[in-house]
């Protein structure tokens, strides 16, 4: 393998949008509003420099979608094709974006992981990414489209 790592871009959204639909781990974090072309558009204007791509002869098999409100960090998306996995591909999108995170003076990330996803939540954990059990996460759609979750 001989990957290169790179910012995503606007033009990447099909191969990023087919990715994110090859497994049912990562559909379900998806939203047809969010995650439409429009979205994944809007997210790369407001977060240009923290939003990587890896392409492994010619095909993108990993993304992460990362930015910040001016205070924290999120990782919105982190998803590798399931042939490439175990092979350092998260952990090294996971360190541009951090990085990148870190150049805008971002202190602290936090991501989101569905608590049954036992394979992602052994990677963050191994990243370094504690578990916080003290405070909970509340949701709230603002468009009737976008499901409210569990």
């Amino acid at each position: 393998m001989d990957p290169e790592y790179r910012k995503a871009s606007y033009e990447d959204y099909d191969e990023i949008y087919a990715l994110w639909n090859q497994t049912d781990e990562t559909r379900r974090a998806m939203n047809p509003i969010d995650d439409s072309r429009e979205g994944f558009f809007r997210y790369l204007k407001r977060n240009p420099d923290t939003c990587f791509v890896v392409v492994n002869k010619g095909r993108i098999i990993g993304v992460i979608l990362a930015g910040h409100d001016g205070r924290r960090g999120i990782i919105h998306h982190l998803c590798v094709d399931p042939d490439y996995r175990r092979m350092g591909v998260a952990a090294h999108l996971l360190s541009l974006a951090e990085e990148a995170l870190k150049n805008e003076g971002i202190c602290k990330i936090f991501g989101l992981v569905f608590k049954d996803n036992d394979a992602a939540n052994a990677f963050w954990e191994e990243q370094g990414y504690s578990l916080r059990t003290n405070i909970n996460y509340r949701n709230r759609s603002l468009i009737p489209d976008i499901p409210k979750g569990e």
